[in-house]
Parts: structure tokens; C-alpha cells; sequence
């Protein structure tokens, strides 16, 4: 009875971890061998009967019968006195098998056994917990949030299983109570010690692109393919999207009517601004396309430096850079090209000067502030409102009337 009360909950670790007939019997075997060892030094000469389903088990020892004064082996011998007390008509040279009853281990080498179970089992779950998330790595993947702290939020899924999504992978509007579901991409699986770590994002561009697969029929099905995504997380998104069917607008499909398909996938990403364009292998097009909502008048391509000029008009200038230089940057990324924003006709209209060549008199985050809008001379900056210039930059009111005034004295002299 004691070999049953030990491993009563054999059945609740097969139901409970769903492990396999096979594989919870080669566990049981594997940790009763070793206790085994350690008891009798060898296990050689041990056979263990498993029984998982009733939760039960035999350990047999098969010992050779010598006479009383030639034992040399414990473990693998006998002698024909104590054999006869198992059964009387045995001889010298038969094998014995005699059943070994746990409580013979002693109680700390039973305490120990079941202590090794318990790790070894976790040890196969960490296994295939493992094995399960690295195929879902670039997956999308559901789960809640079971406690929030201040550098990552600890979910969990169906299955238990805890997933994390650290503060850097969380896009920047994010905020997370117990309960909530939460969608993102599994990033990463890691080992720490034994234990898997699975990394969820929410701020990787293949989340984008896993979501027009999830909302999009035409992409699931592979009518629409996505060539490219770039993200700045919670700010802008741009897309390249084709199709081999010329009767499919690959643009219009991914938008839908008044935007309603790509609505949920804007909400989803905290209203996150999207740019679908029409993918095209004609450089200049695709730099032309990847600067909407600007009007682009030419580009002048280097291909061996992959650098590109785009030539635009005055009024045309802010929107190619975009707030905080979002677009410019997001097109450069879609391209493969380092864009140089050129005013168009400017040089020839009027004397400008660079707004650098005023540094010592103007602090350099001050111009970076303005270049970051795409004003990088004396001149576009006089020809801009100041409340406007408040607007698009983080430049007090001050600060820009004190550059406007310093600029107006170049041209004034």
C-alpha cells in the first residue's frame, strides 16, 4: 500500500500536464532508477512495473542464490538461507525475484524521489512550453493582463502559461488594467535558468503586418502581398502593398470604404497614422508615393550612395517632413534611400542662407528643432507664423521671436 500512497497523484499529473502515457512512464522509471542507485549503488539488476493510470507501481530485484559463506555482491546475490525464507525449495544458482517495498528506501530517500518527480515533470513542461512558443515566434497571440509594474505587464494565457510584455515593446498610449485582453506579436522566446521567458510586442512592424493579415481578407488569401512595413510606434505607420491581379486596388482593399477595414488596426495600434501605398520597383515612384501626403515635383537618384534629392515646392516642404520629422524619416525607411529635401526654386528667387551658419548665435537644438520641420534656412523660417512655428515644434514663443529677430538683422544689413 505505501508504493500507492506515494505516487497517488500519478493520474494528476498526466491529466493536469497532459503528458503522455509514454513519456510519464520513461519519468516514473527514470526517477525511481536513480533512487535505486543511490540505495543499492547499481539498478542493473531492478525491474519497475508502472501502472499510471491506477496510480500504482512494483520494483523487483532479481538476486543470484550462493551459498551462505560466498557472498561477495549484496545487491546482486543471495544466500540459499534467506532465499529459502521466500520460498523453500530454491538451490544454489537460481535467480530470486523478490518484490522491494518503497518504506525499504527509508523516508528521506522517499521524500527525496517525490521532490524529483515533482522537478522532472516541470522540467518536461518547461520542455515543451519552449518548443510550444517558438513556433508561434512572429505570431500574433492573445493573453491577459494579470499584473501591471511599472517596466512590464505580466500576462497570462488559456493556458496559464505567463507571457511578457515589457515597457519597451508596449506602444507609447498603452495602458494596461488587470483583466484587460491584450493583443501583441511573440517576439522571443528565452531560457532564464530553466525557464522559458516569452517576450510579447507590441511595437515590432511585423505586429502591422500580422494585423492586415488577421483583418484583411485579400492579404490572409494572398491576393494583396506586403512588401514592406515601417513603424514609429503610436505615431505613424507606412505600408507597401501589391497585387499580381491588376483588377484588385491593392490600396483601396487594405483602406476599405471611408477607411472601415483599416479603422479596427488604427484603434487596435492607439490611433496610430497609416500610410497605405502602391508598392512599384521604380525607385523614383516609390519615394514619390512614400512622401504622401506631399506633392513631390522630381528626385534625383544615387544609386551608389543610395541617397536621393526631392525637389519640392515652398508650401510642400513641412509635409514631407511631417511632424517631428515622422514622414521623412518613415519614407526613407520604406525606400532604402536617404532623402535630402530640396526647395524648389528657391536659390533662384531670393538670397537665403543656411540656418547653421548662424550657430554662434543660436543654440544647436534650436536648429535641430526647426530642421526636424524641414526648415533649415534663414528664409523659411522669416516666411512661417510664429504661432505656427509653436505649434509644430516644442520652441517657446520667446525663443522663436529671438531667432526671427536675429535672422531679420543678416537681411536687413
Amino acid at each position: 500500500m505505501e508504493n500507492i500512497a506515494l505516487i497517488d497523484s500519478f493520474s494528476e499529473f498526466k491529466d493536469d500536464k497532459l503528458i503522455d502515457r509514454v513519456t510519464l512512464m520513461a519519468i516514473l522509471e527514470d526517477v525511481f532508477r536513480n533512487a535505486l542507485k543511490k540505495k543499492y549503488g547499481s539498478d542493473d539488476n531492478f525491474d519497475i512495473i508502472i501502472n499510471p493510470d491506477k496510480g500504482d507501481m512494483e520494483i523487483w530485484r532479481r538476486r543470484i542464490v550462493v551459498a551462505d559463506d560466498d557472498l561477495d555482491l549484496e545487491n546482486e546475490e543471495i544466500t540459499l538461507t534467506d532465499a529459502r525464507k521466500i520460498e523453500p525449495d530454491f538451490e544454489i544458482g537460481e535467480e530470486v525475484s523478490e518484490e522491494v517495498k518503497l518504506i525499504d528506501l527509508g523516508r528521506r530517500a522517499i521524500l527525496a524521489l517525490r521532490q524529483n518527480l515533482i522537478s522532472k515533470i516541470h522540467e518536461h513542461d518547461n520542455t515543451n512550453l519552449y518548443k510550444q512558443f517558438k513556433d508561434l515566434v512572429g505570431e500574433i497571440y492573445t493573453a491577459e493582463v494579470h499584473h501591471v509594474r511599472p517596466r512590464v505587464v505580466i500576462l497570462i494565457d488559456d493556458e496559464g502559461n505567463e507571457i511578457v510584455l515589457p515597457k519597451e515593446k508596449q506602444i507609447p498610449s498603452d495602458f494596461f488594467r488587470k483583466g484587460d485582453n491584450v493583443r501583441g506579436i511573440i517576439e522571443s522566446v528565452e531560457l532564464k535558468g530553466n525557464k522559458p521567458q516569452i517576450i510579447m510586442s507590441r511595437t515590432a512592424d511585423i505586429f502591422l503586418e500580422k494585423l492586415f493579415e488577421q483583418e484583411i481578407p485579400e492579404v490572409f488569401d494572398g491576393l494583396i502581398m506586403i512588401k514592406k512595413v515601417v513603424r514609429i510606434p503610436g505615431e505613424k505607420a507606412k505600408v507597401a502593398v501589391d497585387s499580381y491581379d491588376d483588377r484588385i486596388d491593392p490600396v483601396g482593399a487594405c483602406v476599405g470604404m471611408k477607411g472601415s477595414r483599416i479603422h479596427g488596426i488604427v484603434r487596435e495600434l492607439g490611433n496610430e497614422n497609416i500610410d497605405v501605398i502602391n508598392y512599384t520597383t521604380n525607385a523614383s515612384l516609390l519615394i514619390t508615393r512614400a512622401l504622401s501626403p506631399a506633392k513631390v515635383s522630381s528626385v534625383k537618384i544615387d544609386e551608389e550612395k543610395k541617397r536621393a534629392e526631392v525637389f519640392l515646392k515652398l508650401d510642400e516642404v513641412s509635409k514631407a517632413i511631417g511632424r517631428g520629422g515622422h514622414n521623412i524619416k518613415l519614407a526613407g525607411l520604406l525606400t532604402g534611400y536617404e532623402l535630402d529635401v530640396i526647395r524648389e526654386g528657391i536659390a533662384a528667387e531670393e538670397d537665403d542662407v543656411e540656418l547653421t551658419e548662424f550657430s554662434d548665435e543660436i543654440d544647436g537644438w534650436v536648429i535641430d528643432e526647426f530642421a526636424k520641420i524641414g526648415l533649415d534656412t534663414a528664409r523659411s523660417i522669416l516666411n512661417q507664423e510664429v504661432a505656427d512655428l509653436v505649434r509644430r515644434t516644442d520652441l517657446e514663443e520667446e525663443t522663436i521671436l529671438e531667432v526671427m529677430k536675429i535672422l531679420k538683422e543678416e537681411f536687413e544689413d
